[in-house]
């Protein structure tokens, strides 16, 4: 019988950097789980060689956690046509982080396509497949995971057309997937509460649903269509437990990770730190309704 894969972002800091990221997974009950090989929003990185991958390996050997995925951070926008220096900056972080990506041990690293500053989403897929066809070769060890996004501001991946349109463009597809967050689909417009079958025989007619490499499990504060991008924890939004729950248990997507990036909550009176949901989430959601 298929296991579940289920777990969380986990963070990656402090002394014990990745071997800290299993420990913390483990804590939630994950067995996969996801993490950014730096912050975020730079590009400050620390060398492969204090991140405590040896230690990290062998904790998740032995808890049984078989992969993990990894995200790009958000400054990387191939989509900008418009400054050419954010473009090559992004080419070469990407580089980068597909070679972190495989010597953490990762097979996959999740990318958000870009965004196309004003200029058009057509030019900005073409921008797109410019940069993906600059890295990605018929070696490249890990695959791209491209991420459904919920159309906020000029962003692009708010359809399936659209990650098509990067697929048509990219000479080396076959390492292209797609990582399908239930939030941004959502306020995309794509009815996934009522009818998620039928929207993944459309994503299935476009792309080819064996494409989709992992999902980001998140409830939205906002409704369908609403383009805004705002997490909600499971079962407090407008996607609701129910969908999730069906979602995650999908029987097309049980060996497909499932990452939950929901928001911190609120601490009790006198605690200064805010408290992660992912260990009462990941149960929830593990366990029959």
């Amino acid at each position: 019988m298929n296991e579940l894969k289920i777990g969380s972002h986990v963070g990656m800091n402090g002394k014990e950097m990745f071997l800290g990221s299993v420990k913390e997974a483990l804590s939630y009950e994950a067995n996969t789980f996801m993490l950014y090989t730096g912050a975020p929003q730079n590009t400050k990185r620390k060398e492969l060689s204090q991140l405590n991958i040896p230690q990290a390996h062998a904790l998740m050997k032995e808890a049984g956690i078989q992969d993990f995925v990894v995200h790009a951070p958000y400054i990387i926008n191939l989509a900008n046509t418009v400054k050419s220096e954010t473009f090559e900056l992004a080419l070469q972080f990407l580089a980068l982080e597909t070679e972190r990506t495989v010597a953490m041990g990762s097979h996959t690293l999740i990318l958000h396509p870009g965004s196309h500053v004003g200029e058009g989403s057509e030019r900005g897929i073409r921008k797109i497949t410019e940069g993906l066809n600059a890295i990605l070769t018929k070696d490249t060890p890990c695959y791209i995971a491209l991420e459904t996004m919920a159309g906020k501001g000029s962003e692009i991946g708010r359809s399936f057309q659209e990650l098509a349109a990067i697929y048509d463009g990219v000479v080396h597809s076959e390492k292209l997937r797609v990582c399908f967050d239930t939030c941004h689909v959502n306020d995309a417009g794509y009815d996934i509460v009522n009818d998620f079958d039928g929207v993944i025989d459309e994503f299935h007619r476009l792309i080819g649903k064996d494409q989709i490499a992992v999902f980001h499990i998140n409830d939205s504060m906002n409704e369908r269509g609403a383009a805004k991008d705002r997490h909600a924890n499971i079962g407090q939004g407008t996607i609701g437990l129910t969908a999730l729950h069906r979602i995650v248990h999908h029987p097309d997507f049980i060996t497909v990770p499932k990452i939950l990036e929901t928001p911190y909550l609120d601490s009790p009176e006198g605690q200064k730190k805010a408290i992660p949901p992912y260990k009462e989430e990941i149960a929830l959601l593990r366990h029959p309704l």
